[in-house]
């Protein structure tokens, strides 16, 4: 039997980018959906495609910088599906600058959605997945950012190294309780995250300039490789979720970087280093 078929998968940020993907994804394996956006039509655009093609799907209405809102979706969810097993915390926002003259409302911001989100998530509905004792699965979205600093991206990378370390620390501490816990750390990936992410800002002036903001990413030359496509990351999520891996990468040159930053890490234990 599959382990995805009527299973309750929870995904933020499912109105599009990799959200959707994952969503459809799920549902190709017989999964139940509800689908969490801060824009709600958008969600719900997806929740009728897949209802379409035979799926159980619902949209759902969420701002996942509010802990309170999360807590209230956790439990409209649970209302309308019973149980929930799955939790993708993936919703997210990017805004590139100078850390140090960068507004302190965009720190906020970053912070809010792409960290306390994550938590705001863990904490609604990871005691819910341990209730009904019938094991689940949490995912976590960082990114090649939260695995490494990057120039003008340093709000960006702050915000997903914290949650590689929350992360990680979940996976441990959830080991033994049979919920699995991945860490999907994509590089560049065909979504509108820069002008989505200006879309919600907080500020209306930032608002107003996500209509000049391009569509797609423009990453700094660290993180350039080859643009894939959410579905593609949404099968390696699969594929983790089927292996119980911790770790979800998306791009070969990810292995070059994360060696080199290792082999750096490394090279402060050499004699000529370490020694007094």
């Amino acid at each position: 039997m599959d382990p995805f078929r009527d299973r309750v998968a929870v995904v933020t940020g499912g109105g599009g980018g990799i959200g959707s993907a994952l969503a459809r994804a799920f549902a190709a394996r017989g999964a139940r959906l509800a689908l969490a956006d801060v824009d709600r039509n958008a969600a719900e655009v997806v929740a009728k495609e897949l209802t379409a093609g035979g799926a159980e799907a619902e949209a759902f209405a969420v701002d996942v910088s509010d802990r309170d809102d999360v807590a209230r979706l956790a439990g409209e969810v649970t209302d309308r599906f019973g149980k929930v097993h799955v939790v993708c915390n993936n919703a997210g926002v990017a805004i590139g600058g100078e850390m140090w003259s960068a507004p302190t409302a965009d720190w906020e911001y970053t912070m809010a959605v792409n960290f306390w989100g994550v938590l705001h998530g863990v904490q609604a509905f990871v005691p819910r997945i341990l209730e009904h004792g019938e094991g689940g699965y949490v995912v976590n979205t960082a990114s090649m950012a939260g695995l490494t600093g990057m120039s003008f991206l340093g709000m960006y990378c702050a915000s997903k190294f914290a949650v590689v370390g929350l992360t990680e620390s979940l996976s441990r501490e959830l080991r033994e309780r049979g919920v699995g816990v991945s860490l999907l750390c994509p590089m560049i990936v065909a979504t509108d995250i820069n002008a989505n992410s200006l879309r919600q800002h907080p500020d209306p002036e930032r608002r107003r300039q996500a209509e000049a903001a391009p569509s797609g990413e423009n990453p700094p030359p660290a993180m350039r490789g080859g643009v894939i496509q959410p579905d593609d990351v949404a099968r390696r999520v699969v594929r983790a979720m089927e292996r119980n891996q911790l770790y979800v990468l998306t791009h070969p040159e990810q292995r070059e970087i994360l060696r080199r930053r290792a082999e750096r890490i490394d090279a402060v234990f050499e004699p000529d280093a370490w020694g007094d």
